[in-house]
């Protein structure tokens, strides 16, 4: 998945140029750089998807016909003896993104063991702002609330950054970002799951039933034991992640941990040749199937907000809901543009002279896109008060709307130089599958362009006598 290259071709031609250890958004190694243009372009897809649903889910709940919306989200089927007996809402949030969250464990456990967050060097950029821009946008909703006499509960509503969204504002508007800072863009999103998912499991679980506990956990250990004893086949694997996802959610711990526990479970290094790891032939699979289905039938599911002009006002005036906007808009873009500034001041590195600080920025204000996850802890955090949700998840569609709009703007901007260093990325003139700019130190890259132009010259040169023979001709007496 990660490449299309020969694992022998890729060995000589992957390393990055020595001197981006000290770039800020450098310049990617070559089978990273596959890695992420591969997963970018499925989550783009899904993106578009989910755009799409939620907007489905918006006209839908704004309707003469917002009756059957309600009807079909809050319908119930599943097994009550289990205490499954779901509805269709609670099925696409519990259920569906759990395949979400374990696409985002493989992912994670990528990026640890074989990605840009297996060096602590290399990981220290992009951790320290995926952090700021996760605090950041906390202390900014805090502080409304707290000056506000509002609610404090959906402090952690802002935090989140949506890669499929962001990713489908980028196909939108049209913008070639470079690979480097659509990277930065994916590895933010990777950290901001893993923190996401530790804010869900710690500050959002309800009585904890240990039986039930204790049997997901023994069934994870099963699963652990079956991948490393080598165990093949999805019959084996898919129900027990089942058994697991049930018990599970009726431990009280929100179930798309299971999700997550599974996939960071997956060996994501390869071994004796193998082409590629468990891990990325499982997320090469799973992962439309995460961003084509389950998190487009989440948003179609949960988007569905009844929006008037009074409950665009109130998204301004009400704590809660201002503490989301700014959050999203205001916290995340000063969260990650300052911690990536900072980490850059305090380790001295340089910015790579191909980019400017107001594309880091524009980046930035892109990851204000919450969505998928702010959705999900908005319903976690106001559970009690459906109203409050409501006007929660309205806030986060108009945050989300907002961050789109001014870093689309942003980066148009931009769009020109993007276009350019996009090209040059891409360009590959000798046609041997790997792009001119990863074979500078390359002799071999160099002989065949050698060669390739002196059949152009020559071809020139034979052009340039057959048109000065056809002139003479031209010019001699009739």
């Amino acid at each position: 998945m990660c490449s299309v290259l020969p694992t022998d071709r890729r060995s000589t031609l992957v390393a990055a140029p020595a001197s981006s250890n000290r770039k800020v958004l450098g310049r990617l190694s070559l089978p990273e750089r596959n890695f992420v243009a591969n997963a970018l372009r499925t989550e783009t897809v899904g993106g578009v998807l989910l755009l799409v649903a939620a907007i489905t889910a918006l006209i839908w709940a704004n309707t003469p016909i917002k009756e059957s919306y309600e009807s079909v989200r809050d319908f119930h089927l599943g097994p009550g003896s289990l205490g499954l007996d779901l509805s269709l809402q609670h099925w696409a949030a519990d259920g569906l993104l759990a395949i979400f969250f374990f696409v985002a464990g493989i992912e994670l456990k990528r990026e640890l063991v074989a990605g840009d967050l297996r060096e602590p060097k290399a990981a220290a950029l992009p951790v320290i702002a995926a952090i700021c821009g996760m605090a950041v946008p906390a202390l900014v909703y805090t502080l409304v609330n707290v000056l506000g006499d509002g609610a404090t509960d959906g402090w952690a509503v802002p935090t989140a950054t949506d890669i499929a969204f962001a990713l489908a504002v980028l196909a939108v508007i049209g913008t070639s970002l470079p690979s480097a800072l659509r990277a930065f863009l994916l590895t933010l999103a990777v950290v901001d799951d893993l923190f996401a998912i530790m804010i869900i499991a710690i500050f959002f679980t309800n009585d904890l039933n240990f039986a039930a506990l204790g049997g997901a956990v023994l069934g994870l250990a099963v699963f652990w034991l079956l991948l490393r004893k080598g165990v093949r086949g999805w019959y084996v694997y898919v129900p027990l992640a089942l058994v697991v996802w049930g018990l599970m959610y009726n431990s009280g711990v929100h179930a798309t941990i299971a999700g997550v526990a599974m996939g960071l479970m997956l060996r994501c290094h390869k071994q004796g040749g193998e082409e590629h790891s468990p891990g990325e032939h499982i997320e090469h699979l799973v992962r439309p199937l995460s961003a084509g289905l389950a998190v487009p039938l989440f948003a179609l599911f949960s988007a569905g907000v009844a929006v008037s002009g009074g409950a665009l006002g109130d998204v301004f005036t009400k704590p809660e809901t201002l503490g989301v906007v700014l959050g999203l808009v205001l916290g995340k873009a000063v969260g990650i543009f300052g911690g990536t500034w900072l980490a850059a001041r305090f380790t001295k590195a340089e910015l790579n002279e191909d980019l400017a600080w107001p594309d880091v920025f524009a980046v930035a204000s892109l990851a204000g896109i919450g969505f998928t996850v702010s959705l999900l802890i908005g319903e976690l955090a106001f559970s009690e008060d459906p109203l409050l949700t409501d006007e929660i998840k309205a806030a986060v569609l108009v945050g989300s709307l907002i961050a789109a709009v001014l870093s689309g703007v942003l980066l148009k901007v931009r769009d020109r130089k993007y276009r350019k260093l996009w090209e040059d990325e891409e360009r590959d003139e000798d046609l041997d599958g790997i792009p001119d700019i990863y074979e500078q130190d390359n002799p071999d890259y160099h002989l065949r362009m050698a060669e390739i132009f002196e059949k152009k010259a020559a071809e020139h040169r034979r052009l340039a006598r057959l048109s000065a023979g056809s002139s003479d001709g031209r010019d001699g007496p009739a």
